[in-house]
């Protein structure tokens, strides 16, 4: 499958995932006032916010596909980029308000409307587990920060679910806010974790320290290179990534010897997810035109 075709791919599921929530946030609005059950309505409001960070992110993602151009030479992938990091800053302010919300009602709990609740909840499970299965098969950071969107939405349906079985047999309604806060956390640690790579990535960061080794012993290993510098591994969305080095060859060799030596990095670099490579070779007493020290 190409590039194109996996982008295009990509986009679909997303665009998937902003249809199912955003009808389903309209059906959790209804649901919470016939229920009268603020932690539906909470999560209502908390979808209605998922609902347009994944529309932000699908439209950022159709953008990303984009072919190269005199305005982005690399391509438009760093916009989907820019969609992973805006949703994970909707999904960790989105947490925090759920828990504000859920803390307070440890203290005075309030009995919802339970068949009303399983109900919701049992569609809730089946919705949002759909939307992000679809997006558990993307690879981009893109796709991963919105699965963890749907992710929450289905534990948190979950929640209400085993909450309403209880309170349909028991008196017990502040196992509502103990579970929704409980899992809240959970997602809130995982968010992070891929919020935190995100910004790494928008900063150059090396998205691999263990490849970026492999790589450098590779290279180290050809015939006629005596040292690598300006060695730089970047990436431009967290799954295709760019790399440049400068090669010192050890003596003056033909263009066919050249051409031998190109041959053989692209054959060691090809099991590597790289969308640009660039490598220049250096001959003896030949100055290095870059900031040579790196690498």
């Amino acid at each position: 499958m190409n590039g194109h075709n996996h982008h295009n791919i990509g986009s679909r599921r997303i665009g998937v995932a902003f249809f199912l929530n955003f009808s389903f946030t309209i059906i959790e609005f209804i649901g919470g006032l016939l229920t009268n059950s603020t932690a539906i309505m909470a999560d209502a409001v908390h979808d209605l916010g998922d609902t347009i960070s994944i529309g932000l992110a699908w439209w950022l993602s159709r953008i990303s596909g984009k072919h190269p151009d005199d305005a982005f030479t690399y391509g438009y992938y760093r916009f989907s980029l820019l969609g992973a990091l805006v949703n994970g800053v909707v999904l960790v302010v989105g947490s925090i308000w759920v828990l504000s919300q859920s803390l307070p009602r440890l203290l005075s709990p309030e009995m919802p409307v339970a068949e009303g609740m399983f109900w919701l909840a049992v569609l809730g499970v089946s919705v949002n587990g759909y939307a992000a299965w679809k997006l558990s098969k993307g690879k981009t950071l893109n796709e991963r920060v919105l699965n963890w969107h749907l992710l929450e939405d289905v534990l948190g349906w979950v929640a209400v679910l085993i909450v309403s079985i209880v309170l349909m047999f028991v008196d017990w309604p502040i196992l509502d806010p103990v579970l929704a806060i409980a899992f809240t956390l959970f997602i809130l640690v995982n968010v992070l974790k891929n919020t935190y790579q995100t910004i790494k990535i928008f900063l150059q960061s090396v998205p691999d320290n263990a490849m970026l080794d492999e790589v450098r012993n590779k290279l180290n290993g050809l015939e006629h290179v005596n040292a690598i510098h300006s060695l730089n591994l970047w990436s431009l969305d967290g799954e295709r990534h760019v790399l440049t080095a400068h090669l010192e060859i050890d003596q003056l060799i033909s263009v066919n010897e050249q051409k031998l030596i190109k041959q053989e990095i692209s054959r060691r670099l090809a099991d590597f997810s790289l969308a640009h490579t660039t490598i220049e070779f250096e001959f003896p007493e030949e100055a290095c035109r870059d900031d040579c020290k790196g690498g």
